[in-house]
């Protein structure tokens, strides 16, 4: 049962992480 929270959570960070960096990439054009 931990393992699903914890791919959860990886796959959380990482879009967090990825609309970040998006948004990031949009002020720089």
């Amino acid at each position: 049962m931990n393992s699903f929270y914890v791919i959860g959570a990886v796959v959380a960070a990482v879009l967090l992480i990825y609309l970040v960096v998006a948004l990031l990439n949009a002020e720089e054009l």
